[in-house]
């Protein structure tokens, strides 16, 4: 079996999903064989394997980290909050239903054995193993039954490093709070404390270190500080969706939909000199946008009421009436449609008429498509004519089947497996399509980004890098960060520490 560390943390947003990729590089940088693992992940970001299962979208960017492919046993358990009480349920890779909060934890203590076997599984292919908790173990109201935070440790028999966020102040109260409220055998779990995204001189920090070390009886194993890294984030949290009201040679607003999922889809964009990407949220921010993005959703429905209460959809309908392009991605794409219906209650219910960009209607289904599938781009017109004859790469995740109506032109063909279809639709410069991860193809964004130019006549710099290569690089950075922040000697020694404990048991 694999030697394992987990990776817990005082608050959502502590920096836990990218502490996990760190350590998983510099253990793969020392010559291991390294995987993440996460029990329970609720995100809406999400990914689709080579096999057409769904997993979160960090132990996707952490597998990446350790160079080998995602596996869906890196994250059993995905939840997609479709409400503020309920989530789609998604186990195994597989779409099992939408559950409530209440009835998901009363049933929670029957996914025991279940994460366990997945555990045992993947720790057999691998020499460590580091895991992710979830939010903070000391939510003692949800700690009945955890199979995510001191329950996952128990289960791995996992020693547990304890990381607090210092940018948002208070992390010595955090930190000690945190261990405080755990059961003495949880404590006992905790072999280090972690102070993370620092900003500033770390001996302004040392009194502090030593009263925590005194007072909690743990160990501090480092302070990292603060550095602006290009890595996936896991969810809405994500300080990539403040809007920052930049402008650029080129600004392309996204929608920050209430439940937006996937927004990782537009990170591309941002990476090219002169691009400006702004998630917004009024119709205000749209003012000086050159492209206009609907982004992906959990809930497709709510969300066009949302974007239609709040003003934004008569905005976009205003813009694109002004020769603004508009792109929709997959339930972006399903909104710009004629109308939306849901009669097997599978998004809630009920049928709304879309924004009317696209001469399509979609009908929600019980069954859901994931897949990743291949493509070339159709002999399309308007702004982005110059994509037509492009490759294109993705997945898709979505539960709506779209249909195009009498007088609608697909946007492109995909390969599912041997068998082709049509997908997406466009219109007088509105654009549609059901493929996640599209402008990761640097053919595609290219020349979406010089057509906008053309349109501005302006000229903008092609300095979009390969897609993996940038990615590489970045987790490298991360890893001399972290390694040169911790004492990533003693790290190695806790794990050998409860390996060797384990097999005396």
């Amino acid at each position: 079996m694999a030697k394992v560390i987990m990776v817990q943390g005082t608050s959502s947003n502590a920096g836990k999903s990218v502490l996990v990729a760190a350590l998983c590089r510099i253990f793969k940088q020392d010559g291991y064989k390294v995987a993440p693992f996460k029990s329970q992940n609720m995100a809406l970001n999400s990914f689709i394997t080579d096999e057409g299962l769904e997993m979160g979208r960090a132990q996707v960017m952490q597998a990446e980290a350790c160079n080998i492919k995602p596996d869906i046993r890196m994250n059993p358990i995905l939840l997609k909050p479709t409400s503020d009480c309920g989530s789609q349920v998604i186990l195994n890779g597989k779409s099992i239903g939408n559950k409530t909060a209440k009835e998901y934890f009363r049933n929670k203590s029957a996914l025991k054995p279940f994460v366990k076997q997945t555990f045992d599984s993947l720790a057999n292919d691998f020499d460590i193993i580091v895991i992710e908790g979830a939010g903070s173990p000391a939510e003692i109201n949800l700690k009945q039954d955890d199979i995510v935070n001191m329950g996952m440790a128990k289960l791995a028999n996992a020693p547990v490093l304890l990381v607090g966020d210092i940018d948002r102040g208070g992390v010595f109260a955090s930190l000690y709070g945190t261990v405080k409220l755990l059961e003495q055998d949880e404590q006992d779990r905790i072999c280090g404390l972690i102070i993370n995204k620092f900003r500033g001189d770390v001996e302004i920090l040392s009194s502090g270190l030593n009263m925590l070390e005194d007072l909690t009886t743990k160990p501090v194993l480092g302070v990292v500080p603060y550095m602006p890294l290009d890595i996936d984030d896991e969810d809405s949290l994500s300080s990539r969706l403040d809007n920052k009201n930049s402008v650029n040679l080129i600004n392309i607003a996204v929608i920050k939909l209430p439940h937006i999922s996937n927004f990782t889809d537009f990170d591309p964009l941002s990476r090219i000199n002169g691009v400006g990407l702004n998630y917004v949220e009024r119709p205000d921010q749209l003012t000086n946008a050159d492209l206009i993005i609907i982004a992906g959703t959990k809930n497709t429905i709510s969300d066009l009421k949302w974007l239609r209460e709040n003003g934004l959809e008569t905005q976009i309908l205003k813009c694109h009436a002004k020769n603004i392009p508009i792109f929709g991605i997959c339930g972006g794409y399903q909104m710009m449609g004629q109308l939306i219906s849901d009669p097997e209650n599978t998004e809630g219910g009920g049928q709304i008429e879309g924004m009317g960009l696209l001469p399509v209607k979609t009908v929600f289904q019980k069954n859901k498509t994931t897949t990743q599938a291949k493509g070339t781009i159709l002999n399309i017109d308007g702004i982005f004519s110059s994509l037509s004859g492009k490759n294109t790469v993705g997945y898709e995740i979505h539960m709506g089947k779209t249909e195009l109506l009498e007088t609608a032109k697909p946007f492109q063909v995909l390969k599912h497996g041997k068998t082709e279809i049509f997908d997406g639709c466009y219109n007088s410069n509105a654009y549609g399509t059901y493929l996640h991860g599209i402008f990761d193809n640097s053919e595609i964004t290219l020349n979406l980004i010089n057509a906008i130019a053309k349109k501005k006549n302006i000229s903008i710099e092609n300095s979009y890098i390969d897609l993996e290569q940038y990615k590489q690089m970045q987790y490298d950075k991360l890893a001399d960060l972290v390694r040169n922040s911790l004492d990533i000697d003693k790290i190695y020694a806790i794990m050998e520490e409860f390996s060797c404990k384990e097999q005396q048991d």
